[in-house]
């Protein structure tokens, strides 16, 4: 299969081309060639910027599948199918959960559950645009191609790669064992999706040509964040003792932590349809277990957000 990724140099874009080329695709790669221009020697590569809507590199040639994994604003996923034409098959957009409108959410939320109003005057992402945002791509998405549009909405990304470090902190934090303070609520619910399960996922339903919309979300099994952190530890080979505080006394927040009870449906989406259509599921230890291997094997740096070592 010939697949076009518009993105593909860091976290999901590099996972997916990594088992895409291992099931030996044809890709071509799309990107300003900022990032991972060091990856895949031998895979095809245009440049381009979405940012400016440059796609100049893209008037030739022709593409069973396109897989976006950089569209965050709806001119981008205009621009790129004006660009492409006719000449592409399935087009697979990577959302995400935040579209939900959860203050509309009644029990679980699935994949047809209420959304967000699209946002259609702003480009400027923040905590408040970006979900509304991907709704407006998506909507482009199944405007353009209709039965050849497949929605991936991956909820909290786990893995190796993983630039916001949300999950690589707890991973680091249950490698030294002992005391773990908690400030928050031990059995509130967490979600996160092994990175090679959701690139997994992505490659059968273009494989399959299947259409419509998939919750990408994990365990299996659903987990609390208590119950996250054992795993952390367990992927470590270490015991944690879990405590809860006051958050007043933490000096920053921590990551994965909810202090609003009213968005834990968010945590709860079911994952059904994705695991139907074939998404891999990775036991949450061994994700750690390859989280922790890919930080030592980096050196373990600052992480995101924290301040460099003195």
């Amino acid at each position: 299969m010939r697949i076009l990724v518009l993105g593909g140099g860091s976290f999901v874009g590099r996972t997916f081309v990594e088992l895409a080329l291992t099931a030996d695709h044809d890709l071509t790669l799309f990107s300003r060639g900022r990032t991972g221009t060091d990856l895949f020697p031998d895979v095809e590569r245009c440049r381009g910027d979405r940012a400016t809507g440059d796609y100049a590199a893209l008037d030739d040639g022709e593409w069973d599948a396109v897989v976006d994994v950089s569209g965050y604003v709806p001119r981008h996923v205009r621009q790129a199918a004006d660009a492409l034409g006719d000449r592409i098959g399935r087009y697979l957009f990577v959302s995400t959960g935040s579209v939900y409108d959860v203050a509309k959410a009644t029990g679980t939320i699935d994949e047809d559950s209420p959304r967000l109003a699209p946002e259609r005057d702003t480009e400027e992402i923040t905590d408040t645009t970006y979900g509304p945002l991907k709704v407006a791509c998506e909507d482009d998405v199944l405007t353009r191609y209709g039965e050849r549009a497949t929605i991936v909405r991956p909820g909290v990304v786990a893995g190796p790669y993983d630039p916001t470090d949300r999950f690589t902190w707890w991973v680091r934090r249950a490698a030294r064992g002992g005391r773990v303070e908690l400030p928050g609520r031990p059995d509130q619910p967490v979600q996160v999706v092994d990175s090679g399960d959701l690139a997994g996922l992505m490659l059968a339903l273009l494989t399959e040509d299947r259409a419509g919309t998939y919750d990408a979300v994990g365990p299996a099994e659903p987990t609390t964040l208590d119950g996250l952190i054992r795993a952390c530890a367990a992927g470590a080979g270490t015991t944690v003792d879990v405590v809860p505080v006051d958050p007043d006394d933490m000096s920053s927040p921590l990551p994965l932590v909810l202090d609003d009870p009213s968005v834990d449906p968010l945590f709860r989406r079911t994952g059904a349809a994705a695991r139907a259509a074939g998404m891999p599921t990775t036991p949450l230890p061994e994700t750690a277990a390859a989280v922790l291997e890919w930080d030592h094997e980096r050196g373990e740096p600052p992480l995101a957000g924290e301040p460099p070592p003195k």
